[in-house]
C-alpha cells in the first residue's frame, strides 16, 4: 500500500511539473493576462504607473537577462508627478523568449538600444514631455548607451552602479565582482533531477538553471554586498549569453558622444559593494560632463531593493529638480 501511494505521489508531482509555468513562470506570449506590448519585433512585459502626461521615467533593470521585479518600489515616484514605465528587456524576465538564431549576426547591444527607443516613442505624448531614465547595473549601462546615441532626447538620468561604460571597464568590474565566475559555477555545481526537464524547451531549462546564479551571487560574504537574495521572476539565460558573447567579440564604448549630453546625471554607488567604491564611481562617471556622485549607505549592489529608504530621497530630489 505504501509503495502504491508513493508511486501515485511521484506520478502526480511529475505531472504537475510538466505543466507550463511549473518550472519557471510563463512569459507574455504564453500568458495573455500579463501586461505587455509589441515593441520592435518582439513582445515585452510592460507595466506603467501614474499620469501619462507627466514627465516620463523609464526604469531599466540589470542583467542582461534579469527583470524589474526587484525595482518595483520605483513606482512610488509616480506620486512625485512622473509617469513610471517598467519593462523586462528583450528575452528577459517575463518578456517573450527569442531563439539563439534571432541574435546571431546582429548587434545585440543595438537591439536593446532600439527597443528602448521604440518604447520611449510609444509612451512619449508630446515634445514638451521630458524623458528621464533610471537604470541599475546593466540597466545603467544601457541608459548610457541610449544617451550616447540620443544626447538631446533625454532630460536626465539616475545611474546606479553601472559596471562600466566600455567593455574593458566592464570586464574589469566583472572580474572583481566575480559575476561571470559565480554564474559559471552555479550552473556547473548544481545537480538537477532530469525528469523535471522532460519535454521542456531550451529556454525553460536554461532559465531554470540560471536562477541558481542568484544563490551564488548573494551567498554570505559575497563581494557585492547583498545581504540575501532579492525577488525576481525569471532569468533570460539565452539573451545573457548572447550579449556577453557579442561584447567579447566586438566590445562596446558608450562614451563616444557623451560630451554632447549637458544635463546633470545622478550617479549612485553603494557602501557595501567591495568591487565598486568612490574611486570606481569617479572613473566610470568621468565621461559625463555634469555628474553628481552620491553614496547609498547601508546597501550593496542591489541598493534599489535593499536600501529604498535611502535611495528614494536622493532620486526624488534629483528628479524634481530636473523636471
Amino acid at each position: 500500500m505504501f509503495c502504491t501511494i508513493l508511486c501515485l505521489l511521484v506520478a502526480s508531482c511529475e505531472e504537475d511539473m510538466a505543466k507550463k509555468g511549473a518550472l519557471v513562470p510563463k512569459t507574455v506570449d504564453e500568458d495573455k493576462q500579463l501586461p505587455s506590448l509589441s515593441i520592435n519585433g518582439t513582445r515585452l512585459h510592460v507595466e506603467t504607473y501614474g499620469n501619462r502626461n507627466d514627465p516620463l521615467l523609464v526604469v531599466l533593470h540589470g542583467g542582461p537577462g534579469a527583470d524589474y521585479r526587484s525595482m518595483l518600489k520605483v513606482q512610488e515616484l509616480a506620486k512625485e508627478g512622473f509617469f513610471v514605465v517598467f519593462y523586462d528587456q528583450r528575452g528577459s524576465g517575463l518578456s517573450k523568449r527569442e531563439s539563439r538564431g534571432h541574435y546571431k549576426g546582429r548587434d545585440v547591444v543595438q537591439l536593446f538600444i532600439d527597443d528602448l527607443d521604440a518604447l520611449i516613442d510609444y509612451f512619449h505624448v508630446s515634445p514638451r514631455q521630458k524623458i528621464f531614465l533610471l537604470g541599475h547595473s546593466w540597466g545603467a549601462m544601457l541608459a548610457t548607451a541610449y544617451i550616447n546615441q540620443n544626447p538631446y532626447k533625454i532630460s536626465g538620468a539616475i545611474l546606479a552602479e553601472p559596471g562600466g561604460l566600455t567593455w574593458k571597464q566592464t570586464e574589469d568590474y566583472l572580474e572583481r565582482s566575480n559575476k561571470i565566475k559565480f554564474f559559471s559555477e552555479a550552473l556547473n555545481d548544481a545537480t538537477f533531477a532530469e525528469q523535471i526537464f522532460a519535454g521542456r524547451s531550451e529556454h525553460e531549462i536554461l532559465d531554470y538553471k540560471a536562477s541558481f546564479f542568484s544563490t551564488y551571487e548573494n551567498a554570505p560574504g559575497n563581494t557585492i554586498g547583498n545581504p540575501s537574495n532579492y525577488p525576481f521572476w525569471r532569468n533570460g539565460a539565452v539573451v545573457f549569453s548572447e550579449t556577453i558573447d557579442y561584447a567579447e567579440d566586438h566590445g562596446f564604448d558608450f562614451t563616444t558622444n557623451l560630451d554632447k549630453f549637458t544635463p546633470q546625471i545622478l550617479f549612485l554607488y553603494s557602501e557595501k559593494n567591495k568591487a565598486y567604491g568612490l574611486g570606481w564611481a569617479d572613473k566610470v562617471a568621468a565621461p559625463y560632463p555634469n555628474s553628481e556622485i552620491a553614496l547609498i549607505k547601508g546597501a550593496g549592489h542591489e541598493m534599489v531593493y535593499f536600501a529604498w529608504d535611502n535611495f528614494y530621497p536622493l532620486a526624488a530630489s534629483y528628479l524634481n529638480q530636473m523636471k
